[in-house]
């Protein structure tokens, strides 16, 4: 079988550092995700909104979605995500926060391409 006959399955990572400049919308548009998910079982929608009322990064988590970042682009499949967020102490002016030298030595050199693999904090991978 050839290349264009078979699946063809590519990891692409993504590195991202966001500030919360407002954390009052942040939680409140995590709790309206929340509220709004039909599939939801109610102890796991309880245990949810007392998660994101306490920690930002748990707010973020549930609302970034690889699906839907994905969904829109032709030609794939989505087979399988996995994501997560955290609070890090963040300075940008240190070499550990400097992406582009890290993916040049992860790259053989190459420069352009992406960083991390997402999941919501606490959901390990989820399947489409």
């Amino acid at each position: 079988m050839g290349t264009s006959e078979t699946a063809r399955y590519v990891r692409l990572r993504v590195d991202l550092v966001v500030e919360i400049t407002d954390t009052d919308d942040l939680t409140g548009a995590a709790l309206e995700r929340i509220d709004a998910d039909e599939f939801m079982p109610d102890e796991e929608r309880a245990h949810a909104r007392s998660a994101v009322r306490e920690d930002e990064a748990e707010a973020l988590a549930y609302l970034v979605e690889p699906f839907d970042l994905l969904g829109e682009v032709p030609g794939i499949d989505l087979a399988q995500a996995s994501w997560s967020s955290e609070q890090v102490d963040y300075d940008p002016d240190a070499d550990e926060w400097d992406l582009d030298e890290e993916d040049d030595e992860e790259l053989g050199g190459i420069d352009g391409a992406g960083a991390q693999t997402a999941g919501r904090a606490g959901d390990g991978a989820a399947r489409p």
